[in-house]
């Protein structure tokens, strides 16, 4: 069976918040598609440039490397760059579409442009990134008082995605975990997924298990 004309070999799987050799290498194992890398204090799944370094040795030529930012600096951008190498830029801060294309351009990456959802109004923000970002992301709109950005593990109605209209690539976070990943995929016609603590032992403890369950679903869905 495919959903709205996709299958299992161009769905996109991301295994975001990866921060020890053992947890990189159980996605790539599970085929994942892409691997993320969190550069951000506060959250339990930072990392720090001398372990991006050698993550992103490991990583190299076999999976996507995502490095996920939150309104950092050119100084942290150059250090990302030099360190781990990454193919893809992840912004999940308040970045205006200007800094995006900034990014794009001076370290001639493509970028992804997380979005939060929580209405169907949420959706009108593509506008302003479709000509600068070459991805997006939509995740749930974190609580209020949060100090992390993104879902923290909570999703958004996803019917709200059957009204998106972008020409960019899309994926869908927040909230996904083995057990409910093939529903959002069903509803939202997604071609991507993006989970992090859906495949926690605890926040920031990759389980190599779920993360194997959870590319598995993901596959299965589409397949």
């Amino acid at each position: 069976m495919q959903i709205n004309g996709m299958n299992a070999r161009n769905l996109i799987v991301k295994i975001c918040g990866l921060s020890t050799p053992e947890s990189l290498e159980a996605a790539i194992s599970a085929r994942a598609d892409m691997a993320g890398f969190v550069f951000f204090a506060p959250s339990p799944r930072n990392i720090s440039f001398e372990r991006a370094r050698d993550l992103g040795a490991q990583a190299h030529g076999r999976v996507t490397k995502v490095a996920l930012t939150v309104d950092a600096d050119d100084v942290t951008f150059e250090q990302i760059v030099a360190t781990l190498k990454p193919d893809l830029l992840q912004l999940h801060g308040k970045e205006m579409p200007a800094r995006a294309a900034e990014l794009s351009r001076r370290f001639s990456l493509p970028v992804m442009k997380a979005i939060g959802i929580s209405a169907a109004a949420d959706l009108a923000a593509i506008a302003a990134y479709e000509s600068v970002v070459d991805r997006v992301l939509f995740d749930a709109k974190p609580p209020k008082g949060a100090v992390l950005p993104g879902g923290n593990g909570q999703a958004f109605d996803w019917t709200i995605l059957r009204d998106v209209q972008t020409e960019k690539p899309w994926m869908l976070s927040g909230g996904l975990d083995a057990d409910n990943v093939a529903e959002a995929i069903r509803i939202t016609g997604a071609r991507g997924v993006d989970v992090s603590s859906g495949v926690e032992s605890a926040p920031g403890v990759k389980d190599p298990r779920r993360i194997a369950a959870f590319v598995a679903a993901a596959r299965g869905a589409a397949a």
